[in-house]
């Protein structure tokens, strides 16, 4: 089980040391832990209830993303949090993100870490939502959402081999209100934000979000960005294409970090549930194989 929060650091990654682990483990895969109460296995439910009573939640989350990341840790290279299935927990879902991280720190130190917290403000605000992130839980990413332009993104930069991963073009429906919409030179609006954040970060510690839905439009977006690293939700239970991701997407050293959640962690309901999840990464992982063998890595 996964245990309260303590002090310890994980490792930094620089770009070279995440192409190495891509290369070795011959994936690319990040599993999205979305760990929903609601869709933990009744198994693990009622084993938590039955040590800690009605104040289960805590002791349910922290096993199941324990045996979740046991059973996937051989076959993905990344791991990431969503901090909104953790806070709808309050104080027991923020302990059992702490416990989390921390786990993956001490059992899985060269896995890299992302919190999905699409944070985001102005200056002073993002500066302690970077401190938040980058010092008290030491994680080696955090998604960020560049609507509010440079000082409200610039603070999380300021961090030595941290990396921040901008929401550039996502698959949701709404994506099409804002993201799609072209000024009078015919130039959308997620194409600005690539061109106008790169006076920002670099491709050593900056990625952008780009859904595996919008596969083809991975062609627009490596024209302006050619070279950084692309975080790529959607793949398996959101309908995304490995292959058409990997096709437009991927560069010479693989550029992309291809996100499962719930086709992984929810591939089973019942008792075999990590067992089921491990099968489930391990035929990504296959797959990604193929595609780096493709780029010679």
């Amino acid at each position: 089980m996964l245990l309260c929060h303590s002090n310890l650091k994980p490792k930094d990654m620089t770009r070279k040391e995440l192409i190495q682990q891509i290369s070795e483990k011959q994936s690319f895969l990040c599993v999205g832990l979305d760990t929903d109460i609601n869709m933990i296995p009744q198994c693990i439910i009622d084993e938590a209830k039955a040590k800690d009573g009605e104040d289960y939640i805590f002791r349910a989350i922290c096993e199941f993303n324990a045996l979740i990341i046991d059973a996937t840790a051989p076959y993905c290279v990344a791991y990431k949090p969503n901090l909104a299935f953790y806070e709808a927990y309050g104080v027991d879902g923020i302990l059992a993100f702490e416990a989390t991280i921390d786990y993956l720190k001490e059992e899985y130190p060269d896995h890299f870490i992302i919190a999905d917290a699409k944070r985001g403000d102005i200056g002073n605000t993002s500066k302690m939502y970077a401190k938040t992130f980058f010092e008290e839980y030491d994680v080696n990413a955090l998604t960020v959402a560049p609507y509010m332009g440079e000082d409200s993104v610039t603070p999380f930069l300021g961090y030595e081999d941290k990396w921040v991963i901008l929401l550039a073009l996502t698959s949701n429906k709404g994506s099409h209100d804002f993201q799609l919409t072209e000024n009078k030179d015919g130039e959308r609006l997620f194409e600005k934000v690539l061109k106008t954040s790169q006076q920002w970060g670099n491709d050593e510690n900056m990625m952008y979000v780009v859904g595996a839905t919008q596969g083809r439009m991975l062609e627009d977006i490596r024209k302006v960005v050619p070279s950084h690293f692309l975080l790529v939700p959607g793949v398996g239970a959101q309908g995304g294409s490995l292959q058409e991701v990997c096709q437009y997407g991927m560069t010479s050293d693989c550029g992309l970090l291809v996100n499962s959640s719930r086709g992984i962690i929810y591939a089973s309901s019942d008792e075999d549930f990590a067992q089921a999840a491990a099968h489930a990464a391990q035929k990504l992982q296959r797959e990604m194989a193929v595609e780096l063998k493709k780029v010679g890595l």
